[in-house]
């Protein structure tokens, strides 16, 4: 008696073969419409390579002659005397800075609660209108927020700045006033000005960090809730961490924003050329309010230098947001999240 056969399966490995499965390479076939497409599509992103060089050529090419002036002191000086080849931007830097550090820090906070409240909180019959209405605010000109710090905030919030600075400022030391409890030794303040500011980049990053938040995957959003979260937990274990890049990326735009703020800033602030070390006290500046005040009376050189204080802005933010891409990669959307 002969052994019957053993039946062939169709999953019997073959010699020489791994025994895992190997992802077959799938090519679609290119049509025209395709190749054209996609040629439109990389001349588009060269392009924005091309106009970034173009600009930062520009700047360098006119700012070349008051670098050559002044050389290194450029970025020591703190005085602003082009006739006397005495200018740099050692204090208009950092307070440009100060002022977009306090808009970040009232901002964010108001625009992520802001955020979470409309993508989970409010009824869906409102979502859609207070949707409308934070883009709408985000497209509101800068000059409108400007006259309205100037004319209807700064007179009523130095109230609250003088408060600070009697309770606070003993124990807070940059809180402290030091020219006098006068009405204008609080008006034309870095704070003002950064609260200015802040309400001009909430709708920003409310509307950005918004869209991340709603798009959570729902299958994660039910488990936490078939495990017994409240809202608050599946908001805090699967929304949150779930857009932490995309929050990342909408802080750091609005970051950009604060910094390259001009008129709004320039209709707030009284110019000062010193370091700011008390940010309630009247005086301000920063590099887009001193070119946007100076650049009507400039002659050649003071024109010049100008250009060169917007290529240090110019490379500031550069260098802001490739930061804030390279912290974006390492923290992508739904991460955290992901099986």
């Amino acid at each position: 008696m002969t052994a019957a056969a053993e039946p062939a399966t169709p999953f019997a490995e073959t010699p020489g073969q791994p025994d895992h499965d190997v992802p077959r390479t799938i090519t679609a076939p290119s049509t025209p419409g395709d190749r054209v497409f996609r040629g439109f599509l990389r001349a588009a992103g060269l392009s924005v390579f091309a106009i970034m060089g173009l600009i930062a050529f520009f700047l360098v090419l006119r700012g070349a002659d008051a670098l050559r002036a002044v050389g290194f002191s450029f970025f020591t000086e703190q005085r602003w005397l082009t006739q006397a080849h005495n200018f740099g931007i050692a204090a208009v830097l950092p307070n440009g800075l100060l002022i977009a550090v306090i808009a970040l820090v009232i901002a964010v906070p108001v625009a992520l609660a802001s955020a979470v409240f409309i993508s989970e909180y409010v009824p869906v019959r409102l979502r859609a209108t207070l949707i409308s209405l934070v883009d709408l605010m985000a497209a509101i000109p800068s000059i409108v927020y400007g006259l309205w710090g100037l004319f209807f905030l700064q007179p009523r919030i130095i109230g609250f700045v003088r408060w600070m600075s009697n309770h606070l400022g003993d124990t807070i030391p940059f809180l402290k006033v030091r020219t006098g409890d006068i009405a204008s030794s609080y008006t034309s303040s870095t704070f003002i000005a950064g609260v200015v500011v802040s309400l001009m980049i909430i709708p920003i990053v409310t509307s950005l960090s918004r869209e991340v938040f709603s798009q959570a995957p729902q299958g994660e959003r039910e488990g936490a809730y078939a495990l017994g979260s409240t809202r608050w937990g599946m908001v805090r274990t699967v929304v949150l961490p779930f857009g932490r890049g995309g929050v990342i990326g909408s802080v750091m735009l609005g970051f950009g924003r604060a910094m390259g703020e001009t008129i709004a800033v320039a209709l707030i602030i009284s110019p000062n050329f010193e370091r700011i070390s008390h940010v309630l006290e009247n005086g301000a500046n920063s590099i887009s309010a001193l070119i946007a005040l100076r650049f009507g009376e400039s002659d050649p050189l003071s024109l010049s230098a100008l250009m060169a204080a917007g290529l240090v802005l110019f490379g500031l933010t550069l260098l802001v947001n490739v930061a804030a891409g390279f912290v974006i990669n390492r923290s992508r959307s739904g991460a955290a999240t992901a099986d």
